[in-house]
């Protein structure tokens, strides 16, 4: 398919996200934050009633009952979307994307990228041969400190990575919120729809994902410990991991949901020959640079000593506060600029996470379930 996108606004579609969602409805605020697209259509639920409300809701032109009969009618009409957006529970992001990659429409998907590994290859493949823009809503990746940080690893400020401890610990899952009729919770519990994982999928992607984008440094090995602390809930709700990194270094990965009092803690700190960073996502435009022998510096994002990088993604004078609608706007920024190239005839420049990091994470959780499952034995990723 191939439309002029060099003069208009891109047409976006979503697939879920309907009432009830929370993430249905961050996307939507930032794909269309920067002007640069317009949500026209969707499938937001598989109940047409619900999916007809929350178009509705959205004021979206067109409104579909099923995602096949979406791609197949967006893809043949001469106004239909650019992209999709997709933000279904994870047993349905792989057969949504195929089906809108098949019809030659980009693709924006949440993360985990698929429901199992065979799926996640067969994407792989699928991207390949499409020629078209694959884009991972590893959303955390769209801050500017994180990117500052990776710009400070690569440059060499830190010397050689010797040690990252990352953690990404939340407490919502205490109580068997599924039972409860939760439906954020009855999902991400069910291994038929949330995958072999609970929360190791969960946020456990997005903080094995953060290790490999800011340090450049992939997981060679790891050893976990993934524990179901909810009596009665089918998947984990806790993790710890050991982990080897390629380049000999070393790290320790912990996730949990049933963390007392703790809210959506994603931390980092990374460790090298020379100096150290630090991140915590709900500080997120502070990031802190800590020498030997020196007091430690605090960035902040928006100032005139941050890298283009950083700069590029930054959207507000220093002070005023940006956050987790931005972080994503961020990723929807790059993800547009590449669609217009492409469209163009051009390479598309990246820039955030793809399907290969999509593969990695997938990768990593079935790493990680079969370590635990085996004693906590250690395996190459």
């Amino acid at each position: 398919m191939s439309r002029d996108v060099s003069n208009r606004k891109l047409r976006a579609g979503i697939v879920g996200g309907g009432r009830g969602s929370f993430i249905g409805a961050v996307h939507h605020v930032a794909v269309e934050l920067d002007g640069e697209a317009e949500v026209v259509a969707g499938a937001m639920s598989t109940d047409p009633q619900t999916a007809a409300a929350s178009a509705k809701a959205w004021y979206l032109d067109r409104s579909y009952d099923d995602y096949k009969e979406m791609a197949k009618a967006e893809a043949g009409r001469p106004d239909g979307i650019d992209f999709v957006m997709i933000t279904t529970p994870n047993h349905m992001h792989f057969p949504v994307a195929k089906a809108f990659l098949e019809q030659g429409i980009h693709v924006v998907s949440e993360k985990p990228m698929t429901f199992s590994l065979e799926e996640a290859q067969e994407l792989v493949k699928t991207v390949e041969n499409s020629n078209l823009v694959y884009a991972l809503m590893h959303n955390y990746t769209g801050y500017p400190a994180v990117r500052q940080a990776r710009y400070m690893v690569r440059q060499g400020e830190l010397g050689d990575i010797r040690k990252v401890l990352v953690e990404y610990i939340q407490d919502w899952l205490m109580a068997p919120e599924e039972k409860a009729g939760n439906k954020q919770a009855v999902w991400r519990t069910d291994p038929t729809k949330s995958g072999i994982a609970g929360c190791v999928g969960d946020i456990g992607t997005h903080a094995e994902n953060l290790l490999e984008f800011i340090t450049g440094v992939k997981i060679a090995s790891l050893s976990a410990d993934l524990t179901t602390f909810v009596e009665g809930r089918l998947l984990d709700d806790d993790a710890n991991m050991l982990l080897h990194l390629e380049n000999g270094g070393k790290g320790v990965l912990t996730c949990s949901q049933v963390a007392a009092g703790e809210e959506n803690a994603l931390n980092i700190r990374i460790y090298g020959s020379k100096a150290a960073l630090e991140w915590h996502q709900m500080e997120p435009n502070t990031l802190i640079f800590k020498a030997p022998n020196q007091p430690g510096q605090i960035l902040r994002t928006g100032l005139p000593y941050m890298s283009a990088e950083a700069k590029q993604l930054t959207r507000l004078p220093p002070g005023h506060p940006e956050g987790f609608f931005e972080a994503f706007a961020n990723i929807y920024k790059l993800v547009i600029e590449d669609i217009r190239r492409v469209q163009a005839g051009q390479q598309p420049v990246g820039g955030y996470p793809n399907v290969y990091d999509g593969l990695r994470g997938i990768q990593f959780v079935y790493k990680a379930v079969e370590s635990s499952k085996k004693g906590s034995v250690w395996l190459d990723m």
